[in-house]
C-alpha cells in the first residue's frame, strides 16, 4: 500500500510526490513510549505553564502571521499550553480567517481553549502513564486489526486544489476534481477521474501525474497503519486531553525517525519522478478513550534532505464512522495535504482539501472503469465542513540542556 501525492504548480508544469510506502503489518507497535524527559517532545506539564493569553496579546500575534506564517505553530502551542482569557466573537473569527489563511488548526485550538475557559471542569488532566499506555496499545491493535478486515468498498472523493505563492498560505483554488475510488483487500486502491470542474473527463484524462497539480492516494489505510508498524519504531507521548466531534480523546504526539521511515518524497517533471529522498515524520493522533480508535491524524515531514526541491509536506486526516454492508467502519471523512516546493528560485505551495462521500460495498463483479457519477448520491452542500482543515504545524523538539 502507499499514500502518494503528486504536486505541480500549473503554470510551471512540474510535479513532486509524497510517497508513504509500507509493508503489511500484523504485529503491534514495539514503540518507544515516553512521558518523561527522555522523549522528543515537551512535557505534559508544559501545557499548564504561563498565564492565559489576553485578547490584545493574541490579536497582536495574529497580525504578525501574514508576514511570518510559520509562527502559527508557535501560537497554537502557546494556546495549548496557557489557554485564553477572552471569548471568541464572530469578529475575532473573521480576523482569524483573514490573518491566518483559514488556519482551522488554530481555530480548533482556540475553540478547545474557550471551552475550557467557560467550563474549567472539562479541562481534565492527563491520566496516569499506565492508563495512557494501555489506551495507546489498544489503539494500535484496533488500527492494525481494522486494516486486516477492511471490506471491499467504493467511495467518491471531491478534491478542491489550491496553490499559493511563496509561503503566504494565501490559497487560490485552481480546480475541483471528482474521483471514484475502489478498495479491495486483494488489490488495494484504484482510482478513476470522473470530472474536472464539473465537466466529464475524456478517455485520455486519468488520475495520475500527467493531470498536473497535486494528487494524493492511500489515505484509507496506509497513513494510519504506518505509524503502528513495528519497523517504524514510533516514539509516542501523551500530551493533552481534548474533545473531538463530541468524543473524549487523548492526544499523543509521535515521531518516526528517518532511519526507520518508509516515507519518501519525490520530485519530477513530464509525468514521472526524477528525484526521491526519504524523510522522517512527526505529528499527533487523537485516540477515542471509549473505543480506542484514532479520530484524527496530523503529520508533518521532518529531516528532509537539504537542497531537495520539496521543503515541507504535511497532512491531516479526520476519521468518522460509516456503514458498509450494514457494518460500521472508521474511515476518512476529510483530509488536507499541503506541500511546499522550491524550484528555479521560486517557492510555491499547494493544498488539496478532500471530502470522502458515499461509501458503499463494492461488488466483486464491478470494475472501477464502469463507475460514473450516477453511482453516487448527489453532493449535499451542508455536508461540507464550515472551515476547511489546515495541515498541521508543530514546534521543533526542545533543545536538551547539557
Amino acid at each position: 500500500m502507499k499514500l502518494s501525492s503528486y504536486f505541480g504548480v500549473p503554470q510551471l508544469a512540474r510535479a513532486v510526490s509524497l510517497l508513504f510506502c509500507t509493508l503489511a503489518a500484523t504485529a503491534l507497535i514495539p514503540a518507544t513510549y515516553a512521558q518523561t524527559g527522555s522523549g522528543p517532545f515537551p512535557q505534559p506539564t508544559d501545557l499548564q505553564q504561563g498565564p492565559p493569553l489576553t485578547n490584545d496579546e493574541f490579536v497582536k500575534r495574529l497580525y504578525q502571521l501574514p508576514a511570518n506564517p510559520n509562527e502559527s505553530g508557535k501560537l497554537v502551542d502557546d494556546i495549548r499550553k496557557r489557554g485564553i482569557s477572552f471569548p471568541i466573537t464572530p469578529g475575532l473569527r473573521s480576523l482569524i480567517a483573514t490573518k491566518s489563511g483559514n488556519d482551522a488548526s488554530l481555530l480548533h485550538t482556540l475553540e478547545e481553549a474557550n471551552r475550557r475557559r467557560t467550563n474549567p471542569t472539562v479541562a481534565k488532566p492527563l491520566p496516569p502513564l499506565a492508563e495512557t499506555s494501555a489506551l495507546l496499545e489498544r489503539a494500535g491493535k484496533a488500527a492494525l486489526g481494522a486494516a486486516q478486515t477492511m471490506p471491499d468498498y467504493l467511495v467518491k472523493q471531491t478534491i478542491t486544489r489550491s496553490h499559493a505563492f511563496g509561503q503566504s498560505h494565501n490559497w487560490t483554488p485552481y480546480d475541483r476534481l471528482s474521483i471514484a475510488v475502489s478498495y479491495r483487500q486483494s488489490a488495494g486502491e484504484d482510482y478513476k477521474l470522473l470530472t474536472v470542474n464539473g465537466i466529464p473527463v475524456t478517455e485520455d484524462q486519468n488520475y495520475n501525474m500527467k493531470l498536473g497539480g497535486t494528487i494524493s492516494t492511500g489515505e484509507y489505510v496506509t497513513a494510519l497503519t504506518s505509524i503502528f508498524r513495528p519497523e517504524s519504531q514510533t516514539e509516542f507521548q501523551a500530551v493533552d486531553t481534548d474533545t473531538l466531534r463530541g468524543r473524549r480523546a487523548i492526544v499523543y504526539e509521535y515521531q518516526v525517525k528517518r532511519e526507520n521511515s518508509r516515507q519518501s518524497l519525490g520530485w519530477g517533471e513530464g509525468g514521472s519522478i526524477s528525484q526521491e529522498t526519504i524523510s522522517g515524520y512527526r505529528g499527533r493522533i487523537w485516540v477515542d478513550v471509549e473505543n480506542y480508535r484514532v479520530l484524527r491524524l496530523e503529520d508533518i515531514s521532518t529531516e528532509i534532505q537539504p537542497g531537495f526541491p520539496i521543503t515541507a509536506a504535511s497532512k491531516i486526516i479526520d476519521y468518522d464512522w460509516v456503514t458498509i454492508n450494514e457494518q460500521p467502519h472508521l474511515l476518512p471523512s476529510r483530509a488536507v495535504v499541503e506541500l511546499t516546493a522550491r524550484d528555479r528560485g521560486q517557492t510555491e505551495q499547494t493544498r488539496n482539501e478532500i471530502l470522502f462521500r458515499g461509501y458503499r460495498k463494492f461488488g466483486a463483479e464491478v470494475k472501477i472503469i464502469d463507475v460514473d457519477e450516477k453511482d453516487f448520491p448527489p453532493d449535499k452542500p451542508e455536508e461540507e465542513p464550515k472551515k476547511p482543515a489546515t495541515a498541521p504545524t508543530l514546534k521543533p523538539p526542545p533543545v536538551k540542556k547539557p
